[in-house]
């Protein structure tokens, strides 16, 4: 379906893909898998533009005992196509392991292990992907008085490439979330630079660290920490009493499931809002039971012997953080008494989540094409691309960003396959030239605009 066009005009894509993690990755093998199912004709033409020099996945992240939260069997392609080679269990397989992960038993592999698979199956469709490529501008390219297609423009180096689109998918991902007024430093971190930052302080000898944050990530930075430093006292801060379990029971799980999307999407707002409150326990500001059982057999090991390194300041909250030529003072304040205890650390992380990228920022003018609804937030229909103006040709389609719209899953791993195939089904029924507004705009909170 690709298009040449004459002089120096480039050749027209019908998707270009911006950001190459797993979304995407998942989005490529789709596409690969469709196209080897179909001449060439009815084949769908993409590039994918990733600004790291190769794949990666939270790799500040991959500490080596830390597992996945979500089934092996929600990778990139199951739940879409359990046939395909590009599954966890061909995977396994090609890594001479599969005999040895049914042995053991166990749903949830190893992050790293996770991540090692991403990176194996990105490898099988890197012909798809430019690496070392920022994508800064997407430009209109208007004809008769409609946008017709978008150029993208993407800098590697000094050099600009331009690649043209008949749509777009954006996939850029979370950014670190650090409190207002915090910035990162060489001894202020977010939980994201953990693992490239750790061993600054091999030689440092550190005497005391300190984790703020109450969710998986926190209790494991807490743990890795604890366990890699053994002269030092590490100190936990969090607003709650204590850690609270994740709810991974099979009725809670169904939040996860491909049909409560179209639930969520068809649901007026306030039942919207009642869905996440009642099932953020699910995924936000929790940890896995058997991670908060090893916290408090270990503090609980302290106390017995009398070596007190693991601190827990609880119903807490960290209010000032200084960072000084060779520690961090950070003041924790209890919300119970008021009362404020200083503590000079070698390093203060942030545990503090995670936001998604404004991808519709590189759009410039694009974006004011582009519906938001009354709150501001963008419009966003079932097949996840952008409700946009009439004369906006182009499908703008979203990885990530639309939990407002969509649910729980829109940031997450469990239903990337299910999506990336709705997005393909999207792409192939509105075809070259389709207008993207064929019906009235709606988006499951309000009246067509």
């Amino acid at each position: 379906m690709a298009q040449d066009l004459p002089g120096d005009t480039p050749p027209v894509h019908d998707l270009i893909g911006i950001g190459f993690g797993p979304s995407n990755v998942a989005m490529a093998i789709a596409l690969s898998e469709h196209n080897a199912g179909v001449g060439r004709q009815q084949a769908v033409t993409a590039h994918f533009f990733e600004r790291q020099p190769r794949f990666g996945w939270h790799r500040g992240m991959l500490i080596d005992d830390a597992t996945m939260q979500v089934s092996f069997l929600k990778d990139l392609v199951t739940l879409r196509n359990p046939t395909s080679e590009f599954s966890f269990l061909c995977y396994l397989q090609s890594r001479g392991r599969l005999i040895d992960f049914v042995n053991h038993k166990n749903f949830f592999p190893l992050r790293m292990e996770f991540h090692d698979y991403f990176e194996w199956a990105a490898a099988k469709i890197d012909d798809m992907v430019s690496y070392g490529h920022q994508v800064v501008a997407v430009d209109p390219v208007v004809r008769d008085g409609v946008v017709e297609y978008l150029d993208v423009t993407a800098r590697s180096g000094e050099e600009l490439v331009v690649h043209r689109a008949r749509n777009i998918v954006i996939g850029t991902g979370l950014k670190p979330r650090m409190p207002d007024g915090v910035e990162r430093t060489d001894r202020i971190w977010h939980n994201a630079d953990l693992l490239s930052k750790v061993d600054l302080l091999e030689g440092a000898s550190p005497t005391r660290l300190v984790v703020v944050g109450a969710g998986q990530s926190a209790a494991e930075n807490v743990a890795y920490l604890h366990s890699r430093f053994p002269g030092a006292e590490v100190h936990a801060v969090f607003s709650r009493y204590g850690y609270s379990p994740a709810d991974d029971s099979s009725f809670a799980n169904r939040i996860f499931d491909p049909e409560a999307v179209d639930e969520y999407f068809a649901a007026p707002e306030g039942v919207k809002r009642k869905l996440m409150d009642y099932h953020a326990n699910t995924n936000y500001s929790v940890v896995d039971i058997d991670l908060i059982d090893d916290l408090y057999r270990r503090v609980y090991q302290e106390k017995v012997l009398g070596t007190e390194r693991l601190r827990f300041h609880n119903v807490s909250r960290l209010t000032d953080v200084v960072q000084t030529p060779d520690r961090v003072r950070a003041t924790v304040r209890s919300l119970v008494t008021g009362e404020e205890t200083l503590l000079d650390a070698d390093v203060v992380v942030f545990a503090t989540g995670y936001r998604p990228d404004d991808g519709l920022a590189l759009l410039g003018e694009v974006g004011g094409l582009c519906h938001r609804d009354e709150e501001g937030r963008v419009r966003v229909e079932r097949d996840y691309r952008v409700a946009v103006r009439p004369e906006l040709r182009c499908g703008i389609y979203l990885q990530g960003g639309t939990e407002h719209t969509h649910g729980i899953t829109s940031d997450l791993l469990s239903n990337t396959a299910i999506r990336v195939g709705e997005i393909l089904a999207s792409i192939l029924d509105r075809g070259p030239g389709a207008a993207t507004e064929s019906r009235p705009l709606t988006d499951g909170i309000g009246t067509p605009r």
